[in-house]
């Protein structure tokens, strides 16, 4: 997919370009990416809001992505 990243001036990334033809061609395979209004249920927000505070609590507590990707493919 050929992104184009958009930044403001301060080199913070603010949008994303996505070229009409690729755009399109995601349309046609995830029916309702068009949608504005995302609809998530109340007890997942609910979760992920009590994961952050705890994260907020302890930030150390978190893991590198890519580090636990590693550690959970060696288990595989």
């Amino acid at each position: 997919m050929n992104l184009q990243y958009i930044s403001d001036n301060n080199g913070e990334t603010t949008g994303v370009y996505i070229p009409i033809q690729e755009w399109n061609e995601l349309k046609s395979k995830f029916k309702g990416i068009e949608q504005e209004e995302i609809n998530v249920p109340d007890w997942h927000i609910k979760i992920v809001r009590d994961r952050y505070e705890k994260y907020l609590e302890n930030p150390k507590q978190g893991l590198d992505f890519d580090e636990a990707m590693r550690d959970i493919d060696k288990e595989l």
